[in-house]
């Protein structure tokens, strides 16, 4: 291709919305445009590399056994209505109703269809297993668009669904499915990190994220030092704190006037605050209700929302008002673990559990509880509820745990029988009895990893795309369109490295000037640029690695078989 016949509006101006350098130089190099809150175009630089991925993600699944297949982007509302999922999806997916009054939504996700299409077709354990995908458009309607293709509203993605007999089966796809992604993300050149996950609106027994590692990232995943162990912090464990140093107190209620928070609950009875108890507010929402929900933690830890969310079944958790507690019979900053309203739902952390010499709120005014047993306690409830943070010890080898950023670009997940077993798609087992499928899914954001990508390669020029990945691997740049010479000898080693199936663009623009061409290759971020300029009056021609800005002086017949040693 050439410069000269490609649409590529580069521009110096940099959008007013783009604080990451993905979506500030995506939309300055010419690959996407916004149309709409969330809402891109792909132009034809953008189009190419979202192909060359697209196509990477396909032959690896392929490869794998996985059968591709297109569902309608439009899904009747029925489908959703039959898993239950209708309402706990929320505000993100968009329904929308056609002329004879038919209720429909534009997919988020395709469980349900995959599903319908499966059911009744597949009848025997004979046919399983099944894997099939799609990639395909899908669209959730963010409340909070932003960060151009990593937050969008309208995006392209991968999303899979096996089928098995039994459980066993389906973890071994599980584990397939993790290999051939890791192969994926390998492949298109990432730094990645595969962490243990929250199954969120999916559902499932258990599930696995893949972050590309990004200081952008909007994730944070704990990570330990000494060993593999990785976990979005919304699902990160710690191995139990060791608690010293407790100060000895009596069991008793104690005076202590305008003392509600944890700090001043600590120098007013001298204590650490590892020897409190914390309780935080929230009021739960579910389809149909909302209820105040108390959780206790340990004073110095802080509670993980997420969590504690899961912990009672709730769709989510928002801040409780003022009126909420007061309604709830509750006394702000003295709510503890006895004596508490009858109708409120109550969670105490599981590191929490038998401890004894603590000090919690008496659920009365100005008074606290000392010395207290938690083995005293009777029908509490128990659930992982902290945020583990940096410092804390890893629960497979006790190493130090840190923090870092991640892009979640991939998630697997292993279903069961949620999606089948509500839908009544059955197959008939080894002994002939109807049973539901046993499932997994697994998804993969085509679109957002064009912006990984970018958020892990770039500087302060522009993107460095990755060999996989970039539109062109070579930019022949003529200083002078107008010199003969240059442009006859660019125009020769294009076609010789289009016989050798290196992808080339030729940059001859006439009116352009050098230092213009060279920003756009520097902008755009073609792995290697070649120079045709004066010095080819001596046979010589300049190649430039992009990744380093480096430029190496070659003979003029020697540069295919240099490139070609460089490309690899």
């Amino acid at each position: 291709m050439k410069f000269s016949r490609m649409f590529i509006p580069t521009t110096k101006e940099t959008p007013k919305d783009a604080s990451l350098p993905s979506h500030q130089y995506l939309v300055r190099g010419g690959f996407v445009n916004q149309v709409g809150a969330g809402i891109y175009n792909f132009m034809p630089l953008g189009k190419i590399v979202l192909e060359k991925i697209r196509n990477l993600v396909k032959s690896e699944l392929d490869h794998a056994g996985c059968n591709e297949v297109q569902l309608g982007f439009v899904t009747p509302i029925e489908l959703w209505e039959q898993s239950g999922r209708a309402s706990k999806m929320g505000l993100e997916m968009l329904r929308i109703k056609d002329r004879k009054g038919g209720n429909f939504v534009l997919s988020p996700t395709n469980e349900e269809a995959m599903v319908e299409l499966v059911k009744n077709r597949v009848t025997s354990y004979k046919d399983l297993p099944l894997n099939l995908y799609q990639i395909n458009t899908k669209f959730r309607d963010e409340g909070r668009p932003r960060f151009g293709l990593l937050r969008g509203r309208e995006f392209l993605m991968k999303d899979g669904y096996s089928f098995h007999e039994s459980e066993e089966d389906m973890i071994r796809e599980f584990h397939l499915m993790e290999e051939t992604y890791k192969k994926i993300f390998t492949r298109l050149g990432l730094d990645f990190r595969v962490v243990e996950a929250d199954s969120g609106a999916i559902g499932g027994s258990g599930s696995k994220e893949f972050h590309v590692l990004a200081n952008s990232g909007e994730d944070t995943l704990v990570v330990c030092k000494n060993c593999d162990y990785a976990a979005n912090i919304e699902a990160a464990k710690r191995k139990p704190k060791e608690i010293k140093g407790k100060s000895e107190k009596v069991k008793e209620k104690v005076l202590t006037p305008n003392v509600t928070s944890i700090e001043d609950v600590s120098k007013f009875l001298d204590v650490e605050p590892s020897q409190t108890i914390k309780a935080v507010i929230k009021k739960a929402i579910y389809e149909d209700t909302q209820k105040v929900a108390v959780f206790f933690v340990r004073g110095d830890d802080e509670l993980e929302e997420t969590k504690a969310s899961n912990s009672v079944d709730a769709l989510e958790l928002i801040d409780a008002s003022e009126e909420d507690i007061k309604n709830a019979g509750l006394v702000a900053g003295y709510v503890g673990l006895f004596d508490l309203p009858k109708d409120v739902v109550f969670v105490i952390d599981n590191e929490l559990k038998d401890e004894d010499n603590l000090i919690c709120g008496a659920n009365e005014e100005n008074y606290h509880l000392t010395g207290i047993s938690l083995k005293d306690l009777v029908d509490g409830k128990y659930d992982d509820l902290v945020v583990v943070q940096e410092g804390d010890k890893c629960v497979c080898c006790g190493g130090e745990l840190t923090h870092t950023k991640g892009i979640e670009v991939g998630h697997i997940f292993q279903l069961g029988t949620k999606y089948s077993a509500s839908m009544n798609a059955n197959f008939l087992d080894r002994n002939g009895k109807a049973r539901p499928f046993v499932m997994g899914t697994y998804g993969i954001g085509v679109s957002r990893l064009i912006s990984a990508v970018i958020e892990q390669h770039h500087d302060d020029k522009g993107m460095i795309w990755t060999k996989e990945t970039a539109p062109f691997t070579v930019d022949i740049i003529v200083s002078n369109a107008k010199n003969e010479d240059e442009m006859s000898f660019a125009n020769h080693l294009y076609d010789a490295l289009h016989k050798f199936k290196i992808e080339t663009i030729l940059d001859d623009r006439i009116d352009a000037r050098y230092g213009f061409k060279m920003g756009d290759f520097e902008l755009i971020g073609f792995p290697y640029g070649v120079i045709v300029g004066k010095k080819l009056a001596d046979g010589i021609v300049e190649i430039v690695d992009r990744k380093t800005l480096q430029k190496i002086e070659v003979q003029k017949h020697e540069v295919v078989s240099k490139l070609m040693e460089l490309i690899g």
